[in-house]
């Protein structure tokens, strides 16, 4: 175990880098985001654009977010969090309880790069505004077919489980990213949320218990957390939203 990380993500969004975040956040353990330092300290773009490149060691990424810690560097988000959850007490205590988990991230992966799709449905290579009319297609099916079938899947798996969290005995990594998967959804489309909430009441009293959990709080109120915006993942815009 190490009692230091390095972060490589983004400076200026929450993106796949604030489930990394939300981990060491909610742990109370010591990490820096280092693009978010000074380029002079050797922080910013050019340290990612060095993670990229392969020279922190290890297997060279394809994209951030990279963490590295105890000499070891490992990228993918549900990678990192499987491997960073046992040494900062965020995975479940069993092995069956822990292959559960990294299946449920996978499956909030999935819906995240879905919900990316959304705006950007022909390529990323190309601005919103280059593809909205495919966008707001894209926006119906997803709204309408694919939130209410996966948070819907993650309302199941709530009931189902013996306790209050999605895994195991108490609460751990996927706990947060479902917290951060609702946020980013209620940040993306606030009317297909609401409507959508009356059949989704554990998934909604998991994010407000996690919203509630002290460090998590306090870090939900600092700098530190990154406001949503429309350069990230989960993105606003009116006209994809439900209509009224």
């Amino acid at each position: 175990m190490t009692d230091h990380y390095e972060l490589y993500y983004w400076p200026s969004i929450q993106g796949r880098g604030e489930f990394i975040r939300l981990a060491f956040e909610d742990a109370g353990v010591a990490y820096v985001d280092v693009a978010r330092q000074p380029v002079a300290d050797g922080g910013g773009i050019p340290a990612i654009q060095r993670a990229l490149r392969g020279e922190l060691g290890g297997l060279p990424p394809f994209a951030p977010p990279i963490v590295r810690g105890g000499g070891v560097v490992v990228s993918q988000t549900a990678a990192i969090l499987q491997w960073l959850a046992p040494r900062i007490g965020l995975a479940p205590h069993t092995e069956e309880d822990r292959l559960a988990a990294h299946q449920l991230q996978l499956s909030i992966a999935d819906v995240v790069s879905e919900a990316h799709d959304v705006h950007h449905p022909i390529s990323t290579s190309l601005y919103y505004k280059d593809q909205r009319t495919e966008a707001t297609r894209a926006a119906g099916y997803f709204i309408d077919d694919r939130i209410p079938k996966w948070l819907g899947y993650f309302e199941r798996v709530l009931v189902a489980s013996p306790g209050e969290q999605l895994v195991g005995d108490t609460l751990s990594y996927v706990d947060l990213s479902l917290f951060q998967l609702v946020e980013g959804l209620t940040y993306a489309f606030p009317r297909a949320m609401a409507r959508l909430a009356p059949s989704i009441p554990c998934v909604l009293a998991l994010r407000d218990r996690v919203h509630a959990r002290p460090r998590i709080a306090a870090y939900l109120a600092s700098p530190r957390r990154l406001a949503f915006n429309e350069d990230g993942i989960f993105r606003h815009y009116d006209e994809l939203d439900l209509q009224a």
